[in-house]
């Protein structure tokens, strides 16, 4: 685990309940500015870490368990394979990857709109635009494989080694790792090492989401 993967986590799993880090932490019954960026590096620029009580108060108050937290540190939070189709929970919207390309499908500030959307039922995220994909196709194994679902939360946070959703100005639409992000450009690492990594100026990005939940 690195210090960078338990921040993440945290920024996580309060983007999944419509919190702030500093929501999160009040809602911990913690200092609100325990989870501030600027206290994550010490004055001598050494990294601080979370407590292990920090984070149990954390959980307790979000009803999640350890091995939630596990996954979100690893970058990966799964539901189970085939799960979400079904069942309680919130509805939230749904089409193919190879879709959502297509006009229609999302307004000018990149959330699902429109009546051609299917639909998937999960536990509850606190973005109330997240949106479903389905993967087709090879192209982003081994991380994502066909028939996979990936949930995309328009609202959380997004930083460098997330994996992210892209749609360009020209309406490609595609599922990649944010390699570095700069003023001017946009760097993307492909997830199957067979295929290129991309370069974009910031303007040919129409809106760039992340990744939260995906089923394996």
């Amino acid at each position: 685990m690195r210090h960078d993967d338990i921040w993440r986590a945290l920024d996580a799993l309060a983007a999944e309940h419509g919190l702030s880090a500093s929501g999160l932490a009040r809602k911990a019954g913690l200092d609100p500015t325990a989870f501030n960026p600027s206290k994550r590096i010490g004055a001598d620029g050494r990294a601080r870490w979370p407590s292990t009580e920090s984070i149990a108060k954390v959980l307790a108050a979000t009803g999640r368990g350890m091995e939630d937290f596990a996954s979100l540190v690893s970058g990966m939070p799964a539901l189970p394979r085939g799960g979400g189709r079904g069942g309680s929970g919130r509805r939230i919207p749904l089409i193919g990857l190879a879709q959502a390309g297509g006009e229609g499908y999302f307004d000018d500030g990149g959330y699902p709109v429109g009546g051609s959307w299917d639909e998937i039922s999960l536990p509850d995220i606190g973005d109330p635009n997240a949106y479903a994909l389905e993967i087709s196709g090879e192209s982003m194994e081994p991380v994502f494989r066909d028939g996979d679902v990936v949930i995309v939360s328009p609202a959380a946070p997004v930083r460098r080694g997330d994996r992210v959703v892209v749609r360009t100005q020209k309406g490609e639409v595609m599922a990649k790792e944010l390699r570095r992000q700069s003023a001017k450009r946009i760097e993307l690492a492909s997830l199957n090492p067979a295929h290129p990594n991309y370069s974009f100026e910031l303007p040919e990005i129409a809106w760039m989401h992340r990744i939260v939940w995906a089923s394996q």
